[in-house]
C-alpha cells in the first residue's frame, strides 16, 4: 500500500515538472497572464475544451498558440468568419474517378489541439458542426462517424467589445466548454516587462522560441491518473450544492447544469495534481468555480441591467455557504 501511494506521488512530482516546463517556456513570451495560462493547463490535464474572451491584442490567439506548440501532438488553426460552412470545419466528402467512389478528405478539426480564432463570427450551422466534436470527440458526415485522435481539446477566442458581424454562442455550445477565461490587460509593470522582451527578441519568431515539454501520449497517461485523485464525500456534496444554488437564486435567471458539477470535480482534481497533492482541498474547487460556472448561467434581466456580472453572483452565492474544512 505504501508504496502504491509513494510510486502515486512520484509521478505526481513529474506532472508537476512538466507543468512548470510548459508554464516556463509560455512565460519567455507572454508576460502576466498567469491565471489565463494555469487555467489552459488544468483543462488540458482535465481533458476539456477553453472559451477566451478579450478584447483585441491582449494574447488570447498567441498564448494558446504556444501552449499548443510547448505539447508535442498535433495542431490547427481555425478563423470563423460569417460565411464559414460546416464543411470548411469537418471536411467533405470528394470524387475518386480511380477508384469510382467519394473519399471523405479530413477538415481542419481533425487535429489534437484545435485553435478556433473569434468563434462567436461564424454562424450557428458553423458552429454546431462543433458540438458533436466537442462532446463525442467524434464527427458525422453523411452518415458515417469519425473518431478524433487522442488527446483532442479546443481553445476557442472570442471579443466581448465589437458585437457587428458576431452571433452569440447558443448554451448548449457554452455548456461544452469546461472553463470560460476572462483575459484583463496587462498593468503597467507587466506592459514595459513586455516591450522590453519584444524588443531584445528582435528577429526572433515568438513561436520558435518555445520547446515541446509534454507529448501527447503523456497527456492521456496523465488525464488517466488525475481520474483516481482522491476527493471526499463532503466535497463532492459541496459541489452539489453549490451548483443546486445557482438553480435556486433570486440573482439567476438559468442555474448550472449537472455537467457543470463534473466539470468542477475534474478541473478541481487536475489544480490539485498540478499542485503536486493526490487529493483534491477546498481551495481547489474555490479556485475553478468562477470559470467553470461563469458561461453557464444567465442572469435575471434586471441583475443584468443593474450590472452586475456573473463573477459578483458566484461570490455572493459561495460566501452564503459553510466551506468544508
Amino acid at each position: 500500500m505504501e508504496e502504491q501511494i509513494f510510486q502515486q506521488r512520484t509521478d505526481l512530482s513529474a506532472l508537476n515538472e512538466a507543468v512548470m516546463s510548459i508554464r516556463n517556456e509560455i512565460k519567455k513570451i507572454i508576460v502576466g497572464q498567469d491565471e489565463m495560462v494555469k487555467l489552459i493547463i488544468t483543462a488540458l490535464l482535465a481533458d476539456g475544451h477553453v472559451l477566451i474572451e478579450g478584447v483585441p491584442g491582449v494574447a488570447k490567439t498567441l498564448t494558446a498558440k504556444l501552449v499548443a506548440k510547448s505539447v508535442n501532438a498535433g495542431f490547427s488553426r481555425i478563423q470563423f468568419t460569417p460565411d464559414l460552412m460546416p464543411s470548411d470545419v469537418l471536411g467533405t466528402p470528394v470524387f475518386n474517378p480511380k477508384e469510382a467512389s467519394f473519399e471523405f478528405k479530413r477538415g481542419p478539426v481533425f487535429s489534437n489541439i484545435i485553435l478556433v480564432d473569434e468563434i462567436n463570427r461564424a454562424p450557428a450551422k458553423t458552429q454546431s458542426a462543433l458540438l458533436e466534436i466537442m462532446e463525442e470527440r467524434q464527427a458525422t458526415v453523411d452518415g458515417k462517424t469519425y473518431p478524433m485522435a487522442s488527446p483532442f481539446m479546443v481553445l476557442a477566442t472570442q471579443n466581448p467589445v465589437e458585437q457587428e458581424g458576431t452571433y452569440r454562442l447558443p448554451e448548449a455550445q457554452l455548456d461544452r466548454f469546461l472553463f470560460k477565461v476572462v483575459v484583463p490587460y496587462p498593468n503597467e509593470a507587466e506592459e514595459t516587462t513586455m516591450l522590453t522582451q519584444f524588443h531584445q527578441m528582435g528577429n526572433t519568431a515568438a513561436l520558435d522560441m518555445i520547446k515541446p515539454a509534454l507529448k501527447g501520449e503523456q497527456i492521456i497517461a496523465l488525464r488517466q491518473q488525475i481520474k483516481t485523485q482522491v476527493i471526499e464525500e463532503k466535497l463532492l456534496q459541496f459541489i452539489a450544492k453549490l451548483i443546486h444554488n445557482t438553480r435556486n437564486h433570486k440573482s439567476i435567471y438559468l442555474g448550472a447544469s449537472p455537467r457543470a458539477s463534473l466539470a468542477i470535480m475534474n478541473a478541481s482534481k487536475a489544480m490539485a495534481a498540478m499542485q503536486g497533492r493526490d487529493f483534491v482541498t477546498p481551495e481547489d474547487i474555490l479556485t475553478v468555480v468562477p470559470p467553470v460556472l461563469r458561461h453557464r448561467i444567465i442572469l435575471a434581466p434586471d441583475k443584468e441591467m443593474e450590472g452586475i456580472t456573473e463573477d459578483d453572483v458566484i461570490k455572493q452565492i459561495i460566501q452564503g455557504m459553510d466551506v468544508p474544512r
